[in-house]
């Protein structure tokens, strides 16, 4: 990515816009007990409205019928996103403000794809309630987070030689996705999955997808 600054509080930014009063937020995550967590830290802000919706089909409704927030939370994991595809239909369903990713999973790969691809920003579901507040704000008034040490760090995949999109493929193994869904979460052919599965396997010492993942957990390497 290009022209990224390092803010003081350890954020990744590039542009400020003025945003005052309170901030509407729509959180969109199929989990409920998550996303009711979610929105109870958020809600500890009082300048901070939350609505929240299961899916991104619930959402994707909201969004019209309100003419839009001035952020919205999307978890990248939950149906109907598919890959980044669920992320562009919501920017420009929310006429270009704020639309950033949560999860609890995604690598930073996969972090660093969805800025590149416009959204504002991504969480990690494992951000402290107060670091979770700073960031919401942060990014409802225009500006583009993503934790710089979530950013930087170096995963064990890429400790054991497998390249970033390796390990992208492996995760997908991990959860026992297909190679055609893993080819759709990652905007991919699925002729490049198998390539990517076959070289990761080789360097892994693995016989085969099953083995791949068995390995990959005793390793810890996702």
């Amino acid at each position: 990515m290009e022209n990224l600054q390092v803010a003081h509080d350890n954020v990744v930014s590039f542009r400020r816009v003025s945003n005052e009063g309170h901030v509407r937020i729509l959180l969109a995550d199929d989990h409920d007990l998550v996303r009711e967590t979610l929105a109870a830290f958020l809600e500890n802000d009082a300048l901070i409205q939350v609505e929240t919706a299961p899916g991104l089909e619930e959402a994707m409704r909201k969004v019209e019928a309100q003419g839009g927030f001035d952020l919205v939370l999307l978890d990248y994991n939950m149906p109907g996103m598919n890959g980044l595809d669920g992320l562009q239909e919501m920017i420009e369903a929310n006429e270009d403000r704020p639309v950033a990713l949560i999860s609890g999973t995604a690598s930073p790969s996969v972090a660093e794809a969805a800025l590149e691809a416009g959204a504002a920003g991504f969480v990690p579901k494992t951000l402290a309630s107060k670091s979770m507040i700073s960031a919401v704000k942060f990014m409802s008034t225009g500006e583009t987070y993503a934790p710089f040490e979530f950013m930087k760090s170096e995963s064990a995949a890429s400790k054991a030689n497998l390249s970033t999109r390796e390990a992208d493929v492996l995760q997908g193994i991990c959860e026992g996705k297909a190679n055609k869904e893993i080819a759709r979460d990652l905007d991919l052919q699925e002729v490049t999955i198998k390539l990517h599965v076959k070289t990761l396997s080789r360097k892994l010492g693995a016989r085969n997808r099953t083995h791949a993942a068995m390995i990959a957990r005793d390793r810890s390497l996702i």
